[in-house]
């Protein structure tokens, strides 16, 4: 009939089709784990800056490390604007024919994330706004401007606490789909929601219940680590198994 596509070329878009499903999978799990490793960067060198409780210490090691405070900085901002922005929306089109709904919210919740986390950059700035020569800062003693230097650090980590509540929509959601779709293995779908449900209490208890958060801090970011990472590894060296896609 006039019209229909003969079966060879039928065969040949479906396997091209296929191809660029694996290859977006896996360009995903490579931008993935450049989010995690940058996160751990700019986690690590704002935990080795921070004196905690000690105003005067931090301001002190932040002067004395200004460029890799600033690393710390750029290395989480480019992350947030480029490989987290892309491998949101490929993982939204991998899921989107599993259930377009849930595929949605992952997207909406790791974008938002992503912006909260992205504003809250800002804090870590003060810090170096407050030892430039000629800011407004300077008309303040040293002291005070150390205290309101920490005061934005602190203010940082509830912003990135903040965020990560966001982001457990993300993870939740996520594991959700492979779970409904099998098109990963449903351990690493597990291990996601069970990541979601982590950071959902540790952002909640750091602003309900400091104190408990204190006693779940770090174990409860464990599962986290764990699952992104199997996902993120799994996406990469695997890919998806195309055979189980829906439609």
């Amino acid at each position: 009939m006039a019209g229909m596509i003969p079966d060879h070329q039928g065969k040949a878009m479906e396997s091209s089709c296929i191809g660029k499903i694996r290859n977006e999978a896996r360009i995903a799990g490579a931008l993935y784990w450049l989010v995690i490793a940058g996160g751990l960067f700019a986690g690590i060198v704002e935990g080795f800056l921070t004196v905690q409780g000690d105003p005067a210490a931090t301001a002190q090691a932040i002067a004395a490390h200004e460029a890799l405070w600033r690393w710390g900085i750029g290395v989480h901002l480019v992350y947030l604007a480029f490989p987290a922005i892309i491998m949101d929306v490929l993982l939204y089109r991998i899921f989107k024919a599993v259930h377009p709904a849930v595929a949605l919210l992952a997207l909406a919740s790791a974008l938002t994330s992503g912006a909260v986390a992205g504003a809250a950059l800002l804090h870590l700035y003060v810090p170096l706004a407050a030892g430039e020569a000629g800011a407004p800062l300077v008309a303040l003693a040293e002291g005070e401007r150390e205290a309101l230097a920490y005061l934005a650090i602190r203010l940082f980590e509830t912003g990135s606490g903040f965020a990560l509540l966001f982001f457990s929509g993300f993870c939740a959601a996520t594991g959700a789909l492979i779970l409904r779709s099998h098109l990963l293995p449903r351990a690493i779908g597990v291990m996601m929601l069970l990541a979601g449900v982590c950071y959902f209490v540790s952002s909640l208890t750091t602003v309900v219940t400091p104190a408990l958060a204190d006693m779940l801090l770090p174990w409860i970011l464990l599962p986290c680590f764990v699952g992104e990472a199997s996902l993120a590894t799994w996406l990469l060296v695997k890919g998806v198994d195309v055979t189980k896609m829906p439609g």
